[in-house]
């Protein structure tokens, strides 16, 4: 008798071991677990990197922009080189680039302006002096421009910035050149016969903006005096 009241209670006990999880099987879940979080946290980081990276481009290339904007307004108006004999009205020498452009604004008379793009520490800036009709005044802000004297202040338009190359493309020609500079009075570049001389004026300029972390600069091409 007392060996059949015992048959119920190992036969609840051999369920209950049957119905659980032996000690091997949750280890197997857990490392399995373990590496499915390891898994996830990696992809997770590898896309929040490649993010990180992205959001860097597209600030780079929205600030570049802003500054080729810029760029092309200040070539767009440059001064034709003519109406300033004897005088340069721009120069692309090395990483600087200075020109006298003509400023408009409602009830006032057209004025000339100085500008002056540079790279210093990796930051492209711009600087410009005030508007000005004195011829006088125009050159001293001439030479403060190529001696690169700090006589205004200059905005920042590019960080991160390893190279800056110029060339200008000149009537007569063909094919770039590297850097150039525009004065009234140089001498006319001979054409061929039955062709008429031209001035050899500058009519194009190349600027290639090398980024920190970009295989390949940024280059554009900005014509000179269109407007």
């Amino acid at each position: 008798m007392h060996s059949k009241s015992q048959l119920p209670d190992q036969d609840r006990t051999a369920k209950l071991s049957q119905s659980g999880f032996t000690l091997i099987e949750l280890l197997v879940a857990i490392t399995i677990l373990a590496i499915i979080a390891v898994l996830g946290w990696r992809g997770l980081d590898s896309i929040v990197r490649a993010r990180v990276v992205l959001t860097a481009e597209m600030e780079q290339t929205r600030g570049i922009q802003l500054a080729f904007a810029q760029l092309e307004n200040d070539c767009a108006h440059l001064v034709d080189a003519s109406n300033l004999p004897g005088r340069e009205v721009f120069s692309a020498i090395g990483p600087r680039l200075a020109l006298v452009r003509s400023v408009f604004e409602e009830n006032q008379p057209t004025r000339l302006q100085v500008v002056v793009y540079s790279v210093r520490g990796g930051v492209l800036g711009r600087r410009e002096m005030l508007p000005t009709r004195e011829l006088a005044v125009l050159e001293h802000d001439w030479q403060d421009a190529l001696s690169d004297t700090e006589t205004s202040p200059a905005i920042s338009l590019q960080t991160m910035v390893t190279g800056f190359e110029m060339r200008t493309w000149k009537e007569g020609e063909n094919g770039w050149r590297a850097g150039g500079s525009e004065a009234a009075g140089t001498n006319p570049v001979p054409a061929a016969p039955g062709i008429p001389t031209r001035s050899g004026k500058l009519t194009g300029l190349e600027i290639a903006v090398q980024l920190s972390g970009r295989e390949l600069p940024i280059t554009k091409v900005f014509l000179l005096g269109a407007v």
